[in-house]
């Protein structure tokens, strides 16, 4: 079986399972954030649920309208938290401690390998950066699960991703994802779990991991997944607080796909609008100015994820008419970046620092665009709408070249500075 399979298998308390099987599976863990739960909460009433099937095993997250923008997000964030303390759930987060879900729920250990979790948001698919599966559904599919503890799944077929080679300077896991959505499309991997692996993949760091995971969703993938090795468990480890099991596929499995590729052939990329399959090298990019460029996200919102763009930005200063918007991805990743200094780098570089939140990422508020502007940002998702009026322009890209585009006013990659 494959890894995305044996995860299934175990939660189904079966030995195996096979692609196109209806299953049933115990949930490890059920998400839903300030947008998502209220109408999760609302189906798990209209179940005649009571009681939260394990309120250790639920993760409410305050993130995208947090600080609360207006009454309509402090009303449903109210919601959520009372249903919190009603329901005794201790995984609840908003302002001090808290963050975005996606990059939370793994830094805390409340997700783990081996763990099966559902999301009431499309980015849930993360955590197959640490082995787990893990995938996004609907808010009525969240309550169910919120009130019986299992969720119904399809068993997905499996594809496979084999990145060789060595990686050039500045290329990063966002520039290895947005290649692979550009050569599948945005629905070559639909409702397919995507297996990413070979020697590139065993020496990318975890955050890289993170944000290859999370995009899997714009493949249209099921979920997206790692085996865990040396790297995954160095990381987990001092953030679990109970046990867990890894798998990996065994070498006989099935895929109804394989990929191969040569990394040294890959730039750092820029996917275009309004699609993420529409992904081009830097080198071919041409001249375009930009009115914003947005740095964090459930993407890559990490602390390495700063480090990269303070690294361009240092000594460096934005350009005129350029807003460059950081947003960690956490408040202790906020709290590492200022110790750190690198607050310092982007606020003199001319930055704006938020706190933690989804904020423009989904057109929230932070950073909303007008008619006519354009933004490079690193997020996932460049739909028309996305950040803001319907005809302003969201070009995808690493922290690399969000940073170098900020200093050059146009879409720029570093090695032009």
């Amino acid at each position: 079986m494959t890894i995305a399979e044996k995860l299934l298998a175990r939660a189904a308390d079966t030995d195996r399972v096979k692609p196109g099987q209806f299953i049933n599976c115990s949930l490890d863990c059920v998400l839903a954030n300030d947008i998502t739960a209220p109408l999760a909460i609302e189906a798990f009433g209209q179940m005649g649920a009571a009681k939260v099937f394990d309120p250790d095993k639920m993760a409410l997250v305050a993130d995208h309208s947090t600080p609360n923008k207006d009454i309509k997000s402090a009303t449903n964030t109210k919601l959520m938290r009372d249903f919190a303390r009603e329901q005794g759930i201790r995984h609840f987060y908003e302002g001090c401690g808290g963050g975005i879900e996606h990059i939370i729920l793994p830094d805390k250990g409340i997700v783990l390998p081996g763990d099966v979790i559902i999301g009431a948001d499309s980015h849930t698919c993360t955590y197959g950066a640490i082995g787990a599966f893990s995938t996004g559904v609907g808010s009525t599919d969240a309550g169910a699960g919120m009130a019986l503890g299992e969720c119904w799944f399809r068993v997905p077929e499996s594809m496979k991703f084999v990145f060789n080679g060595r990686r050039r300077e500045w290329v990063t896991g966002k520039d290895l994802i947005l290649y692979t959505i550009g050569q599948i499309g945005v629905d070559g991997a639909r409702y397919r779990a995507m297996e990413f692996c070979g020697p590139v993949i065993e020496a990318l760091p975890m955050p890289d991991r993170f944000t290859m995971a999370n995009m899997a969703i714009e493949a249209g993938g099921k979920a997206g997944l790692f085996a865990p090795d040396e790297k995954t468990l160095e990381w987990v480890k001092p953030r679990a607080r109970r046990e867990f099991t890894v798998f990996a596929s065994d070498p006989d499995a099935d895929y109804v796909e394989v990929y191969e590729w040569d990394v040294g052939d890959i730039e750092p990329q820029v996917s275009f609008p309004h699609l993420p399959e529409n992904a081009r090298p830097i080198s071919q990019v041409g001249q375009v100015p930009i009115d914003q460029s947005v740095i964090g996200a459930c993407t890559n919102g990490r602390l390495e994820d700063l480090q990269a763009a303070a690294e361009i930005l240092k000594g460096r200063k934005v350009a005129d008419g350029v807003r460059c918007i950081v947003i960690p991805g956490s408040h202790e990743i906020h709290l590492a970046a200022t110790k750190t200094g690198l607050v310092e780098v982007l606020l003199e570089a001319g930055c704006l620092v938020s706190t933690p939140t989804c904020g423009p990422c989904l057109g929230g508020h932070m950073g909303i665009l007008a008619a006519g502007e354009r933004a490079v940002a690193t997020t996932n998702r460049n739909f028309v709408g996305r950040m803001g009026h319907p005809e302003s322009e969201v070009y995808l890209a690493s922290p690399y070249v969000a940073a170098a585009s900020a200093v050059a006013g146009r879409i720029a990659g570093p090695d032009e500075l």
